[in-house]
């Protein structure tokens, strides 16, 4: 994926590969912030790297 400033949703879904409704679970909690531009809901590329940093090791 191009480095881009910010990513919507379905860009985020491939970006994690994970589900869209684990996306939408995970900006809810606030565990992975976003931005909104209009009403555009938008996730900046650092906080993706951010949250991917976050997670633990699987052992």
């Amino acid at each position: 994926m191009n480095h881009k400033l910010l990513y919507r949703i379905p860009e985020v879904v491939a970006f994690l590969n994970i589900s869209r409704s684990k996306v939408y679970e995970l900006l809810r909690s606030g565990t992975l912030p976003s931005v909104h531009i209009d009403r555009t809901r938008l996730v900046r590329h650092e906080d993706l790297v951010a949250y991917v940093e976050s997670l633990p090791m699987a052992g």
